[in-house]
């Protein structure tokens, strides 16, 4: 099953929303990939087993299920998140692109390749329920990202 959607971060009509500049939801993302507990709810905590130029691989810890993953990523562009099936999990791989279309309109283009199924009807169901999460985990990511934000951390 392969979806996406955009999640709009800056809405440049809505003076009363702060602004977010590219850099701050890049930190945003970079936060979500080195401690990504307050995005993931139930994950109680994160092993990064590899640390690259561009790259880590760490292990989730859901309770007793752990998802390994690798994160890549190209600076203020993207970020992508790929793990493969296991028993606890269906793997695939969500890649978050940082677009803006003009200067300080910035949206977030979600794309999710998992290996669900999406041809009989039965599936079909499934995957507009998991569409559905995906998109309001999305949402949250932004939330969090704000939180992080107007919390200062940023430099």
């Amino acid at each position: 099953m392969r979806f996406e959607h955009l999640v709009q971060v800056n809405d440049l009509t809505d003076p009363a929303q702060p602004r977010l500049s590219r850099e701050e939801v890049w930190f945003g993302l970079l936060c979500r990939a080195e401690d990504p507990r307050p995005f993931l709810p139930g994950l109680e905590r994160c092993v990064i087993r590899e640390r690259g130029e561009s790259t880590l691989v760490r292990e989730l810890h859901f309770g007793g299920a752990v998802v390994e993953d690798r994160v890549s990523y190209q600076a203020l562009q993207w970020m992508r998140f790929e793990s493969a099936p296991t028993a606890e999990h269906a793997g695939g791989s969500l890649t978050i692109g940082i677009e803006e279309p003009q200067p300080g309109e910035i949206f977030l283009r979600f794309q999710y390749a998992t290996t669900l199924p999406e041809t009989a009807h039965e599936d079909a169901q499934v995957a507009q329920i998991v569409r559905s999460a995906y998109h309001e985990s999305d949402l949250d990511t932004v939330r969090v990202i704000r939180m992080i934000a107007a919390a200062g951390r940023l430099q």
